[in-house]
């Protein structure tokens, strides 16, 4: 049978990713520095404790044909000295690149690693969308971290024949979401007014049941070796839009009012929330017609879809 191994599988979407591969004929590993959580019973668990260029993986790649690697450090810790981007790399690209290794010496044939359209930066100016041949310019740890990683891949990828795939995925929305976007979804059901209604960005998102459908696809997929796609729904939204389909999904109305941009950065700033801030206002939009057109896939669950979901699953 077919053997996969899915790390981080206890997070949000390594979670998701599972779920759906109990449903098809693959047997499936999982590695996560949780405790497997009950409705993965019968799957293969691995704890996993740390991720870095020590880690022995030879155990959890035993017999498997494809690795989904999700396990990454994604944000900032509390504890400052986690904060460097030492600390990033030391999980992102040394751990990814000492699990690569391990797994071509397994005899894995594909990896997929899920990177970040941060990678690509931060911001897109009005008319203009991020392609999966545009020079990277990532800024911030997570980014840097991230296309190091890549470049790592594609090293060993031309050294040892182990079959690489990159996706970069923009914000990831769906049920057990967290972050900014479970703090937008708790704003909404509060019923306090946002002063957001000037905001007028464009973003790309993608839903976690077209990600996982996307990744899914490229387990086997001769066309997906070598590539690097990047994902996104159909229709990007406003940062308005997207609050108002939250509270259209709960059978509500958002409460919007306006304040000048200017004023949002000023308090983003005051805050220690800056970078929270511009991801609000800003754009940040996607050309995802290579990947379509390469594997002849498409979303097929839309915003509105997928957004209802996000709201009213647990």
């Amino acid at each position: 049978m077919f053997k996969l191994l899915v790390t981080g599988g206890s997070g949000f979407i390594g979670k998701a990713i599972c779920k759906n591969l109990k449903k098809k004929n693959y047997t499936i590993y999982i590695t996560s520095r949780r405790d497997l959580i009950s409705n993965f019973k019968g799957l293969k668990f691995y704890k996993i404790n740390e991720i870095d260029e020590n880690t022995k993986w030879f155990q959890a790649l035993d017999k498997v044909s494809c690795v989904i690697h999700c396990a990454a450090q994604t944000h900032v810790e509390k504890n400052l000295e986690k904060n460097s981007l030492s600390s990033f790399r030391k999980v992102n690209v040394q751990g990814t690149i000492n699990l690569a290794k391990q797994a071509a010496k397994c005899g894995v044939k594909r990896f997929i690693f899920l990177s970040s359209i941060k990678v690509n930066g931060e911001r897109t100016e009005k008319s203009k969308k991020f392609k999966y041949n545009d020079i990277p310019k990532p800024e911030d740890f997570y980014g840097i971290s991230k296309w190091e990683a890549e470049q790592g891949l594609w090293k060993i990828s031309k050294e040892t024949g182990l079959e690489v795939v990159i996706i970069r995925a923009p914000l990831v929305y769906g049920p057990g979401v967290r972050g900014n976007l479970k703090r937008l979804i708790k704003l909404v059901r509060s019923r306090i007014p946002l002063p957001f209604s000037l905001i007028k960005n464009q973003r790309s998102l993608i839903g976690i049941d077209n990600l996982v459908d996307m990744i899914i696809r490229c387990i086997d997929d001769s066309r997906a070796s070598g590539n690097t796609f990047l994902v996104s729904d159909e229709k990007d939204l406003s940062t308005t839009d997207l609050l108002r389909e939250i509270a259209f999904s709960m059978g509500l109305s958002v409460r919007l009012f306006p304040l000048p941009l200017s004023m949002l950065k000023f308090f983003g700033f005051l805050l220690g929330r800056k970078a929270e801030i511009n991801r609000l206002i800003g754009s940040l939009q996607i050309d995802n017609n290579y990947t379509k057109e390469t594997l002849n896939w498409r979303p097929t669950i839309s915003v509105e879809e997928g957004i209802k979901r996000m709201v009213q699953r647990k």
